[in-house]
């Protein structure tokens, strides 16, 4: 085992340690919780795949220049992701982190042998690979040799995008932009769906029901829940819920009110609001 991954070239060691190091900062709690794990995980999305890819395809040095093989790199990653995502969209996994992590990692190890297999079948002075010490001096090579005009305006144009997308991506991670504000407020059934909602009940017999209220105002709210029958408040609670949270729980109530097609209303407070800021209700038959 150590002599093959000693015949590995030493990009794709890289690579391997870095793969390995993605994972284990994405799924190892609390490393997945620091921003290491975003360092990590651009490269992996807009990067990795695409250059393995590459790598695979054009095993020689003389096969592509080093500009090239780095745009390619990002283009082919910006392709090939979005393909691995919609494959894992008509799976039963779904779009999900872990089988995303898992289908990248897989992708790229699959690539990574068959560029390792080409590379090798290739005499050692015409395999592609990046020594590290002349890696600088390779990049000022590509940028200082003679070109035709249109291959450098082409290149220039590259070099932009390439940190144009770069720094696109960083201020979208830097500073997120917030969609809509609003608060989920919805009624289960006692078995936990939206229907067998009680309407024939008795007076003083208690009522089961899931309520559930969901958060996504950005921002941790005082939430307070009232059920009212002709303006008699029944019940009441009050939940602290930060941007995301869900409160679903069974709730228990009884009515002291006889009558039919009374409103049993439900209204969801908000701090800082007088009126009630989510509402809905249900008609009850109470006898008793």
């Amino acid at each position: 085992m150590s002599k093959i991954f000693e015949e590995i070239p030493l990009d794709l060691k890289l690579i391997i340690v870095y793969l390995a190091l993605t994972v284990f900062f994405i799924m190892i709690p609390p490393l997945n919780e620091t921003i290491v794990r975003t360092i990590l995980g651009i490269p992996m999305v807009l990067f990795i795949p695409g250059y393995i890819l590459i790598t695979a395809l054009f095993p020689g040095k003389e096969d592509l220049d080093g500009i090239e093989r780095l745009a390619l790199s990002f283009g082919l990653s910006i392709a090939v992701v979005p393909l691995i995502g919609l494959g894992l969209n008509f799976t039963p996994w779904g779009i999900r982190l872990v089988p995303v992590l898992a289908a990248l990692v897989l992708v790229s190890i699959s690539l990574l042998m068959i560029a390792n297999f080409r590379r090798l079948k290739l005499s050692p002075e015409e395999r592609f690979e990046i020594p590290l010490k002349a890696s600088i001096i390779f990049m000022k090579k590509e940028f200082s040799r003679p070109h035709c005009r249109v291959d450098k305006i082409l290149t220039i144009i590259l070099v932009l995008s390439i940190v144009v997308s770069l720094v696109a991506l960083v201020y979208v991670i830097i500073i997120p932009i917030h969609g809509e504000k609003f608060t989920e407020f919805y009624i289960l059934g006692p078995d936990g769906k939206a229907s067998d909602y009680p309407r024939d009940v008795r007076q003083s017999i208690p009522i089961n029901l899931i309520i559930g209220i969901v958060n996504h105002e950005y921002s941790e709210i005082n939430y307070t829940l009232q059920i009212q029958v002709k303006n008699e408040t029944i019940l009441e609670r009050k939940m602290l819920l930060s941007n995301n949270q869900t409160w679903e729980k069974p709730v228990s109530f009884a009515m002291n009110t006889t009558g039919s097609n009374l409103k049993l209303e439900f209204f969801l407070y908000r701090e800082g609001l007088d009126d009630p800021y989510r509402e809905t209700h249900l008609w009850v038959n109470s006898t008793a």
